[in-house]
Order: C-alpha cells, then sequence, then structure tokens
C-alpha cells in the first residue's frame, strides 16, 4: 500500500517520495481515510510509528490546496521540543503548496512568532502556556479553527495543563474536527476525549497490546550501584555498533552531571532539560540531529520531542516512574522499523517499582541481574570489547595545562607551573616560599622576605609573564600583567611587616 493508495494530494506524496518515505505505517494506513471524511479521531499506537502523518497529512488536505489567510489549524503539543519536531514533519507535508506553519512555544521571543501570524500562518503548533498567552492579548485567533490536534494527550495531563486544554477548547468553533493521539491511553485521556470530541472512534495500531513492548527493542536490565553507573555507561557506549544514544536521568541536575562526566570522559555529549535555555536546548537538538554529538543526556520532559530514526540506545541511568514513562523513553529507539537496544539501571532502593514495570509490560524479570563495570556478562550481552576502559582520553582536555606543569615540575624546573614555581617547593610556587630564588627557606608572614627586593629580583630573573589568573599572593593579574611593585610594597607596610613603625615603648 502507498500512500496514493490512501487519497492523498499528490503534491503530498511527491513531498513525502522525495525524503523516501513510500508507505505507509499501520496507524497512517488505519487513520487517514477515516480522517479525511471528517470523522473524529482518537489515534494510539507506539512511539515511532508515525503518529505525526497520520494526522498531518489528512489535516493539510483538508484546508485544501490553497487555504485561506488565518490560522485555521491548531495542533497543540505538551513540549518545547515536540512542537519543534511536528513543526518540521508539516513543513516537509505542505513543502509543495503555499500552507504556512508557525511553531508557538515559550522560551523565545514573541516578535518573531507574532509576525508569523500576522502574516497570515494557517497551521498553529504550540504548547498551551504560549498558545493562551497569545490568546488572551488578541494576537492569536482561534475562532476561525477546523482542525485541532491533541498529541502525545496523556504527557500533556501528565504535566497538568488539562485547565489549559480545556481553555483552548472554549475558544475554538463548537462544530469541528478534532483528532487525539497518544501512545497510551490512561482513564483521563478518554475522559477528556468524551468532553471535547463527537462520536469519536478509538484506533489501535495492530499488536499495540501485544507485550506491550515493541518487538523490535532489546531489553536489557541491570541492577546497578550508583557509584558505579558512569563507569557502566562509558562501557556501554563504546559497544559495537552504537550509534546515537540517548541517556534519561530522573532529574535537571543529574543530567547536567551527568554531561560533564562523559565529555570529560572524552564522549561527544550534550544535555536536553528544563534549567537550559531554549536556544540552548535546540543548539543540542540540532547538534544530536547532525551527528556532532553522538550522545544526548535528558530528562523525561524532552523524551517526546527527540525524534531521531538512527538511534540504536537508549539507557535508562535512573528508573523511570511507570510503565508508561517507560515505554516512552525506550521509544526514542526502534524507531521507523529500525531495531534497537534499551539498557535499564535498577537501584537497590528501587527494586520494588522496576517489579511493577516488569509486570505491567510482561517481561518475566522482576529481579535484574546485579550488574557492575567488571562484570564479564556486561561485555558479551552488548557487545562490549574486551578491555574497553572508562574513558577514551587518558586525560581530560580541562586539564591540559594541569598536566603540563606536572610535567615542567617533574624535570626539576622550579620555575615551571605557569609562573607560579618561582619558590620550587609546592605545585603553587612553594606555597609562601615566593620570595626566596632557591625556594630553600620558608619566608615567614609578613617577615623581610618581600623587603629586600628580593622578591622583585627573582620577577626579573626569568619569571614568565603572567597568564591571566590570580594565585592570591598578589604576583599576577586578571588582565595577564604583573602586579605594580609599588602597589605590593604599600600593602606590606600596612600589614604589620618589618618596615612597619614601631611604636614607642615607655
Amino acid at each position: 500500500m502507498t500512500f496514493q493508495d490512501l487519497n492523498i494530494d499528490a503534491d503530498m506524496v511527491q513531498a513525502l517520495a522525495d525524503r523516501g518515505i513510500l508507505e505507509p505505517f499501520p496507524i497512517q494506513a488505519q487513520t487517514i481515510p477515516l480522517a479525511l471524511s471528517g470523522q473524529d479521531i482518537i489515534g494510539q499506537a507506539k512511539t515511532g510509528t508515525g503518529k505525526t502523518f497520520a494526522f498531518g497529512l489528512p489535516l493539510a488536505q483538508r484546508l485544501g490546496p490553497e487555504p485561506e489567510s488565518g490560522v485555521q489549524a491548531l495542533i497543540v503539543v505538551p513540549t518545547r521540543e515536540l512542537a519543534v519536531q511536528v513543526t518540521e514533519d508539516m513543513e516537509l507535508i505542505t513543502s509543495n503548496r503555499p500552507t504556512t506553519i508557525v511553531s508557538i512555544y515559550g522560551g523565545k521571543a514573541y516578535e518573531g512568532q507574532v509576525e508569523q501570524l500576522k502574516a497570515g500562518a494557517q497551521i498553529v503548533v504550540g504548547t498551551p502556556g504560549r498558545l493562551l498567552d497569545l490568546s488572551q492579548q488578541r494576537i492569536l485567533d482561534l475562532s476561525n479553527v477546523k482542525e485541532i490536534v491533541l498529541d502525545e494527550a496523556d504527557k500533556m495531563l501528565d504535566l497538568g495543563f488539562l485547565p489549559d486544554v480545556e481553555k483552548i477548547f472554549s475558544k475554538v468553533p463548537a462544530v469541528r474536527h478534532t483528532m487525539l493521539f497518544s501512545a497510551t491511553m490512561p482513564g483521563a485521556v478518554v475522559a477528556l476525549a468524551r468532553r471535547f470530541m463527537s462520536r469519536p472512534l478509538h484506533i489501535r495500531a495492530a499488536g499495540v497490546d501485544e507485550t506491550v513492548a515493541q518487538a523490535n527493542i532489546e531489553h536489557v536490565v541491570y541492577r546497578a550501584h550508583a557509584l558505579d553507573k558512569d563507569e557502566v555507561v562509558s562501557r556501554i557506549l563504546q559497544a559495537e555498533g552504537r550509534g546515537k544514544t540517548v541517556i534519561f536521568t530522573r532529574t535537571k541536575r543529574a543530567a547536567s552531571r551527568l554531561t560533564e562526566e562523559l565529555i570529560d570522559r572524552g564522549f561527544a555529549a550534550a544535555a536536553v532539560h528544563g534549567d537550559m535555555s531554549q536556544e540552548a536546548r535546540e543548539r543540542a537538538m540540532a547538534q544530536f540531529k547532525a551527528g556532532k554529538k553522538d550522545v544526548l543526556i535528558a530528562t523525561d520532559v524532552a523524551a517526546r520531542g527527540i525524534d531521531v530514526d538512527d538511534v540504536t540506545h537508549v539507557i535508562n541511568h535512573t528508573i523511570p516512574e511507570d510503565e508508561k514513562a517507560y515505554l516512552h523513553r525506550v521509544g526514542r529507539t526502534g524507531r521507523a522499523g529500525r531495531t534497537g537496544i534499551a539498557v535499564t539501571f535498577v537501584d537497590w532502593e528501587d527494586l520494588h517499582k522496576w517489579s511493577l514495570i516488569d509486570r505491567a509490560l510482561e517481561f518475566g524479570r522482576p529481579e535484574p541481574l546485579e550488574t557492575y563495570s567488571s562484570s564479564p556478562h556486561l561485555y558479551s550481552d552488548l557487545g562490549i570489547p574486551v578491555g574497553s576502559k572508562g574513558r577514551l582520553t587518558t586525560t581530560p582536555p580541562n586539564k591540559d595545562a594541569k598536566r603540563e606543569h606536572i610535567a615542567e615540575y617533574a624535570a626539576g624546573d622550579g620555575s615551571a607551573a605557569g609562573g607560579r614555581g618561582r619558590g620550587g617547593d609546592r605545585g603553587r610556587g612553594g606555597d609562601r616560599g615566593r620570595g626566596e630564588q632557591g625556594g630553600g627557606q620558608r619566608r615567614r608572614r609578613g617577615g623581610s622576605g618581600r623587603s629586600g627586593g628580593e622578591g622583585q629580583q627573582a620577577d626579573a630573573s626569568g619569571t614568565p609573564e603572567g597568564r591571566g589568573t590570580h594565585d592570591g599572593g598578589g604576583t599576577e593579574h586578571r588582565d595577564g600583567n604583573a602586579a605594580p611593585t609599588q602597589r605590593r610594597r604599600r600593602r606590606r607596610r600596612t600589614g604589620g611587616g618589618a618596615g612597619a613603625p614601631q611604636a614607642p615603648q615607655a
């Protein structure tokens, strides 16, 4: 079966063919004919099976080849990353017709979004908060909306967007075509559909409920120690055939820490989480999609927007909250018919939580195998070359300077370490022995070590210029210039040293 067989317009069929998309997925084949007829639809399918095209193609076709100016279709998504992804897919679908798509979400300036709306964009893709904000400012007019889609509805409710969704529905016409899509279908989503949809037809893609977990994903579960997880991850990232990898953490702080750790170990890693600016998140996603970074560390909120076909591994650094979160996480791999590997780490205190997930997903592995970075089965299970270590680089890039200083000091040059080793006693210039040229004896605090011109003589005898740092002793300044001698002399006099005036004795 092809998209042409589903009565999709020729220009959109050609746009898909130009990207190598020729045959529809099951959810698309079941949904598109009904959606073209105007039937309200509840679509349920696993992540990565083409839900965006399932609603995007009929939505664009129902607007016509040359739609009128103004907002006529609204696609509501829960996260910014998903808004960007859906917008890209809709732009692909409508690339051969004059339909305009605008992406509306927070974290970015209003001006560009407002300009696109005023220019007459027909399809709006956005998150609930920014959509309501622009609507209340009377910049976004929803009174002429004919098509409305709720994508990832279950996540939208999980994030507490139900009141916002209700307000959005109150602003669109009562007579409209509504489609709701989700990977899972909890009771709250069904209740939402009953309130705002007209006799919806519930469509389940073939095989949604069989063992629930996708058959093209290999699921590996280990009971791991928190202090050894980073070592295990570093070895998994060296597995044979590993492509792009997504690692999920429970908290934003954990995502930042793990990203820094992996970069320190030599891996091309980037992070996506809520504490980052929108520009930084989009930049990280663009680098990941382009292959400049092959490891992406993310929190659950960002999971829905990671739509990259060639992700080979997903690693749950911390266990997800429930089976639904598990499915959404591992759904980042095995997309578009490909295969993938999902590795989950279970902490000792989370064994009870894993047993519930295992029971719901019918894995039959309630007791994960205890695993360490040195466990032989880790290497055999995931195709990791024997002898792989936890680092790709011997010394992290940000410690090159330290390595250089240590090498100079080991060579016996007492004036090494970037101009800080004049005392030759310790790594920071003999600590308090900067005043003595050979570093043979310690100078007393406030004593005459600096007063006889010895400190200046040492500076003039071959000390390197300051490198733009400050050693805490006044010898170097942030601009890279040596400290003025006169200023240092004044500080010494007022410090109660040998040059200070003595009080008269009675």
